[in-house]
């Protein structure tokens, strides 16, 4: 009886599964997508202003053009108080970072719908697409972020040491809409009318956002509740680093970046845990 060796070649199987429990956010994993995070914002900035005739100068045209519109309704005609700043820097301090998360959150709620026939294809982590959609967004607001500096230099209006804590108000505001879009990004898979929600959202979400008018106006009595909104301590951060007006950080300043901790995280866990049934929804 002959015996015959039989060697067989190892193969290294990658099985690719939904991660659960307190592993789900593997940010090592994130890190190690990088350079597709990149091509992703890359390819959004050039899709976006393809075939215009102006291209990237709507980055700032855009909110100036806004600036004026809100000045010659809200600052002239309707004589809305300023808090001693000249009403379109006042303006315009307060609507840059609501732009930055009105964008933000708008577009990485709808990064997965837009995205499905590449999750469908190759596999990455999914976290990736509202990343980088909330990259693109910021983008645009480093942009226009020069021309609210003219303007501030027009009217003569200098920032104080304050403005050394601008970084952390706009954490604040990219961690409040990475949190509301992951939210958003999952339930939009299983819901398509997830979109049209979210735009009413926004909506409401800006007149209960100081950015036309100074806080001051709420009454006493609600301003307390009214101040847990992140996107209102936001909008006073910048004021009060810019401008020397709005509201410095407080105990409700606290409150609301917990607030915003608590619908990042559970954002992220939730996102993870319905990565798995993306592809099964298309």
């Amino acid at each position: 009886m002959r015996e015959f060796n039989i060697h067989r070649k190892r193969k290294n199987i990658t099985i690719i599964q939904p991660q659960r429990g307190l592993i789900a956010l593997d940010f090592q994993e994130i890190w190690a997508y990088r350079d597709l995070l990149y091509l992703l914002i890359w390819r959004d900035i050039k899709s976006r202003y393809r075939q215009m005739a102006l291209g990237p100068l709507w980055i700032v045209l855009q909110p100036f053009l806004t600036i004026i519109i809100f000045t010659v309704i809200f600052g002239n005609f309707a004589k809305i108080p300023s808090d001693g700043s000249a009403y379109p820097v006042f303006a315009y301090t307060a609507f840059l970072p609501w732009q930055l998360f009105a964008t933000a959150t708008t577009k990485s709620s709808d990064s997965l719908v837009n995205n499905l026939p590449l999750i469908s294809k190759v596999y990455f982590p999914r976290l990736v697409i509202p990343i980088a959609a909330v990259f693109v967004s910021l983008v645009d607001f480093l942009a226009s972020f020069g021309i609210l500096l003219m303007m501030m230099l027009f009217y003569r209006s200098y920032p104080t040491l304050a403005v050394l804590a601008l970084p952390l108000y706009l954490l604040l505001a990219v961690a409040t809409s990475m949190g509301v879009g992951l939210w958003f990004a999952s339930l939009s898979v299983k819901f398509r009318d997830v979109s049209i929600a979210v735009t009413y959202i926004i909506q409401l979400w800006f007149y209960a956002t100081p950015v036309i008018y100074p806080s001051s106006m709420v009454p006493e009595v609600w301003r307390g509740i009214f101040l847990l909104n992140p996107m209102a301590q936001v909008v006073e951060g910048f004021r009060w680093a810019l401008l020397g007006t709005g509201r410095s950080p407080d105990g409700i300043t606290l409150a609301s970046v917990a607030l915003v901790l608590v619908l990042l995280i559970s954002g992220a866990f939730y996102f993870r845990q319905t990565e798995g049934s993306i592809v099964d929804s298309i």
